[in-house]
């Protein structure tokens, strides 16, 4: 990939904020397109969040929540995972969200992806990982956090397709593992 030419980068020349809280940051941004114009352009900040697609040992079933979402007022299927804590590295933030909500320990948690689901205006990275071998260890401890299932892999574009997963991290999630093949996870 080559670098882009000098000057083809938006300069912030200026910013306020407009809101701030533990889980926003609104602010508006004085910007200067590379064209010379210039315009306000609102930006939100929001914590990073991990997330694992935990898959059974025999590779044929995925840990899968089934929930109402308020704002959008929706029920989809959405992968374990949550918020970073203050400096928690995101490998043991997904872990210590699996646990909570599920109730299982996984032995394996490898990196999938990290992306940002709104990166015109949402700064918010989200950390995609694969979880394997998880083991029940306990009852979940977050019970606001919809019913878990196993819900078997070859099911999962009936899913996608019928609007069943909505959800940003659960979509780049299980179409990754999709993506990989299946026996072409280890890798």
């Amino acid at each position: 990939m080559t670098k882009p030419p000098a000057g083809d980068e938006w300069r912030v020349l200026g910013v306020r904020s407009i809101y701030e809280s533990r889980w926003i940051k609104l602010r508006l941004a004085e910007v200067e397109l590379p064209s010379g114009q210039h315009f306000e352009h609102h930006t939100v900040t929001m914590p990073a969040a991990a997330m694992a697609v935990v898959i059974s040992d025999d590779g044929e079933n995925v840990l899968l929540s089934w929930r109402h979402r308020f704002v959008p007022d929706v029920w989809n299927y959405e992968l374990p995972g949550g918020l970073l804590e203050d400096d928690e590295a995101a490998e043991v933030a997904v872990a210590r969200e699996i646990l909570e909500e599920t109730g299982y320990r996984p032995r394996e948690i490898r990196h999938l992806a990290t992306f940002e689901p709104m990166i015109g205006m949402v700064s918010s990275p989200h950390h995609v990982f694969l979880a394997r071998g998880a083991e029940q260890v306990g009852e979940p401890t977050e019970l606001d956090e919809g019913t878990y299932e196993w819900v078997p892999v070859r099911e999962i574009p009936t899913l996608i397709a019928s609007g069943k997963v909505r959800n940003s991290g659960t979509l780049v999630g299980l179409l990754h593992y999709l993506a990989l093949g299946a026996g072409q996870d280890r890798q």
